[in-house]
């Protein structure tokens, strides 16, 4: 078995990377795509390569010479790389594929070895690496009948939106034998060339041998296997979080602070959502409304907050909305607002908007990070603070005041003339009702010193949708917060949804309360690990503290490496101290099911 290579592509989407360079020359964690290739098949016991050769041929034998990773290295130029496509390089390898069954690969892959192992042991002779194809993929894709011959091969115009997914992509690598490629291969790609030229995709060719044979190959899927092709910068980047080991996967995820529909296999326990809402139902509306709401400009702020005020029940004077909670809180500290106290450890957003040098931290003295509103109010008073934030339930903590509590809390302050800046974004979870909020039209006339602030996309699921709310009777609060916003701040399908949800607001309670429910079980479960301290929560999230031997950095490390699950090492949080805690996000079964079992099998 020999492995034939194409490697001749200009790779102009790439930039600088490729003006003097070919693509398989790009680095990935310092080190080429070419060399991840032929590492990968030596460790498979592949000793031959034939590289086609293009643009930058003359950086091949200079790195790699005739021999590298123990895989000996012939080269086959395609002089006429400019003007031609990979039809004509594979036509270039021609005689090598005739005199010896092959394992073909195009150079701007990157991929677990593994990979080359599936089709080596195969038992079909011939045979395309495929995996589920995803809404963000590009180029050829196929479909399989159940033994997993492949049916058809298809181009991106062919692709019907309702077969999606039952769509396979093409990995561009395959296994095929000496005579298919005497027998039938390079016939129909001679004919193939006589009709349509040389700057063509050899793929056409395998279009035409499943439509005349459907048995003529047969599929290996890598669905559950790491691997992507590299045409651009962003997929590089992609790359780089992919192959990334150690720490340093851990690191290069934590820093795209999401994007992660990017990683299929990725189990997220880091960000904070609801997993049971939107409800499929709801999801179907939208995407019905879809194209109609990409090609119209969304409404300005004022019809957007009818919407926001009809979704809480308050009146469209006493409440914003915002691009997210986390623009509103920016909005709100442009400005200066004098002291500002804060409990520790918290949500770092607001420590950051306003400025360390303006915080005056609060830190409980109770076991595990608890405190009351009484707690809080004497803190108050002791540091002079102009005004307090309180999340409630806390993050990380999860610690929770009551809102008869918080009402007093807030009503002592008024009296001090401190303000109240409320965030309840996790409230709902607390135990899935609607009974602790403040955001109530009487309410909030009644306690002018409070703001209270709600993240919509944690709550209600939709963190794509970037949704959060202001609410006070504060007017000139909410009129400086609202300068300082655009009047399109909110896209068309978030405004859909805001104009849509009061119709399922039963659901979004059936949502939360099987949140508690799930909470309740993933919390009973995660108290059996024994190397996990598990603290109280009334939010979607739980903190645990990490005994020995394990030590946060080491079990996120592992977690992410080995599992594929990402989790929050929190222990760098300002009032930890040091001491080791990671942050779970609660999720649905299935998903909690699996951090269970990967927690379980770390146990020895």
């Amino acid at each position: 078995m020999q492995a034939i290579i194409l490697a001749a592509g200009m790779g102009k989407r790439l930039g600088e990377l490729t003006k003097n360079s070919t693509k398989c020359m790009v680095k990935v964690d310092g080190k080429r795509l070419i060399e991840y290739a032929l590492e990968a098949l030596a460790a498979q016991g592949i000793r031959k390569a034939v590289i086609v050769t293009g643009h930058g041929a003359e950086e091949f034998p200079a790195v790699l010479g005739s021999s590298y990773a123990g895989v000996a290295v012939s080269y086959v130029h395609n002089a006429d790389y400019a003007k031609t496509n990979n039809i004509y390089s594979l036509l270039l390898a021609r005689e090598a594929m005739e005199a010896d069954d092959s394992i073909l690969l195009e150079s701007d892959l990157i991929f677990e070895p593994a990979i080359i192992g599936d089709c080596l042991h195969h038992p079909s002779s011939n045979v395309a690496v495929v995996a589920r194809f995803e809404p963000w993929m590009d180029g050829t894709v196929t479909r399989l009948e159940d033994n997993h011959d492949i049916t058809c091969f298809l181009g991106k115009k062919e692709m019907v939106e309702s077969d999606l997914a039952h769509y396979y992509k093409t990995v561009n690598i395959y296994k095929l034998s000496k005579d298919f490629c005497r027998e039938k291969f390079f016939p129909f790609l001679d004919v193939y060339i006589r009709a349509k030229g040389l700057n063509e995709y050899y793929e056409e060719v395998f279009k035409v041998l499943t439509f005349i044979d459907r048995g003529a190959l047969r599929a290996v899927d890598v669905s559950k296997r790491l691997w992507y092709e590299i045409d651009d910068i962003q997929d590089l980047d992609i790359a780089h979080a992919l192959f990334a080991k150690g720490a340093a996967k851990v690191e290069a995820l934590h820093a795209r602070y999401g994007g992660y529909w990017r990683f299929p296999g990725l189990k997220d326990f880091c960000y904070l959502v609801n997993p049971y809402f939107p409800t499929p139902q709801m999801f179907a509306e939208m995407a019905r409304s879809f194209p109609t709401l990409v090609t119209n400009y969304p409404s300005g702020q004022k019809v957007q907050n009818l919407l926001v005020a009809k979704m809480f029940g308050v009146a469209p004077h006493q409440i914003l909305v915002g691009n997210g909670a986390s623009e509103l809180i920016k909005a709100m500290f442009r400005e200066d607002a004098g002291t500002i106290g804060l409990s520790v450890p918290t949500f770092d957003e607001y420590r950051a908007c306003v400025g360390p040098e303006k915080i005056r931290v609060f830190k409980p003295v109770r076991p595990d990070f608890r405190y009351a509103a009484d707690d809080l109010f004497d803190f108050c008073v002791r540091e002079k603070i102009s005004a307090l934030i309180l999340i409630n339930p806390d993050n990380p903590s999860g610690n929770f005041i009551l809102r008869n509590d918080v009402i007093r809390l807030a009503e002592r302050l008024a009296a001090k003339k401190i303000r109240l800046i409320y965030d309840e974004s996790f409230l709902d979870f607390a135990d899935g009702s609607a009974d602790h909020t403040l955001i109530e039209p009487e309410l909030l006339d009644r306690l002018p010193n409070v703001a209270a602030v709600k993240s919509i996309s944690k709550s209600y699921g939709v963190p794509g949708l970037r949704l959060g709310v202001l609410a006070t009777s504060d007017r000139a609060l909410l009129d400086r917060v609202w300068k300082q916003v655009s009047i399109w701040n909110i896209n068309s399908p978030a405004e859909h949804f805001l104009q849509i949800v009061d119709k399922h607001k039963a659901d979004f309670r059936v949502a939360c309360g099987r949140i508690v429910q799930e909470r309740e079980r993933f919390v009973r479960a995660l108290r059996d690990i024994p190397f996990l301290r598990v603290l109280p929560s009334a939010a979607n999230y739980v903190l645990c503290e990490i005994l020995p031997p394990w030590r946060p950095a080491a079990l996120a490390e592992t977690l992410l490496n080995d599992h594929d699950v990402l989790i929050k090492d929190a222990s760098g949080k300002l009032g930890f101290d040091g001491r080791p805690f990671v942050r779970l996000t609660i999720r649905d079964e299935a998903d909690d099911d699996h951090l269970l079992a990967a927690l379980k099998a770390l146990i020895r």
